[in-house]
């Protein structure tokens, strides 16, 4: 199978513990790469998580914390995995927040911490982990956004403005470090079943939604981590820049 190219590889993968990055752990785990997973909190849950992984494919897992609200743990994490290896063939950007507010009613505090969070932070991160991939002349870049991010979501404006921004980005990124034989796209999901869209979108919302919807359904995490993971694989050796939208048809 063409994900078997996955195994041995070193991919990073920020905000873990549950929803698409849970999802997307999971199955580099499965083909056999070898996982730094990078975390705000450390549960006991997500570390019985990580052992039974562990346990069941035989690959090795570091759990490392990381604060996207703090430089300095941004760096510090970079530095925790450079004390393992300096090889690094994925990163993973899915670390994210979600709250709702009116344009009208969106504080500069509110607007600071979305960006600071689901912006700045990936950037940063992303520069110190792609000098690496430069120096080996190969790297594969991957950033979750949204479809917010390209249509707008009513209530949502910062957090749209933000994965507009990462997506922005990545064209830009893409055509910088493709002379590094490094590839960088994104995904953006649309409604998928996590406890992130649960908790700030009203059930009405959903269900009207989902009437928008072709295929008449959200998706399920595992089906976004799917293209996550074949994008991080060689059958996908072609793309690049690119911005896979993955929301079941919606009109």
């Amino acid at each position: 199978m063409y994900l078997n190219s996955l195994k041995n590889k070193n991919v990073i993968i920020t905000g873990c513990n549950k929803g698409i990055g849970k999802a997307t752990l999971e199955g580099f785990a499965k083909y056999g790469a070898n996982i730094f997973a990078c975390v705000r909190s450390n549960s006991s849950e997500f570390k019985k998580f990580i052992l039974s992984l562990k346990k069941k494919y035989k690959v090795d897992i570091n759990i490392i914390k990381i604060d996207l609200q703090n430089k300095s743990s941004i760096s510090n994490c970079a530095n925790e995995i450079f004390k393992v290896t300096k090889n690094i063939d994925i990163l993973i950007n899915n670390a994210g927040i979600l709250f709702n507010s009116l344009f009208q009613m969106t504080s500069e505090k509110q607007l600071e911490e979305m960006f600071q969070i689901n912006y700045f932070a990936q950037i940063y991160f992303t520069q110190i982990i792609s000098r690496k991939m430069i120096k080996n002349k190969s790297g594969n870049i991957i950033f979750v956004s949204s479809t917010s991010g390209i249509n707008g979501d009513y209530g949502r404006f910062a957090y749209s403005s933000s994965k507009a921004a990462i997506l922005s980005s990545v064209k830009t990124i893409s055509k910088e470090l493709s002379n590094y034989n490094i590839r960088v796209n994104a995904i953006s999901p649309g409604l998928t079943e996590t406890d992130l869209m649960l908790s700030n979108t009203k059930q009405d919302i959903i269900k009207s939604e989902i009437e928008k919807i072709l295929l008449k359904r959200v998706a399920t995490t595992d089906e976004i981590s799917d293209v996550i993971l074949f994008l991080a694989s060689e059958k996908s050796s072609y793309v690049n820049g690119q911005n896979i939208v993955i929301n079941g048809g919606n009109q």
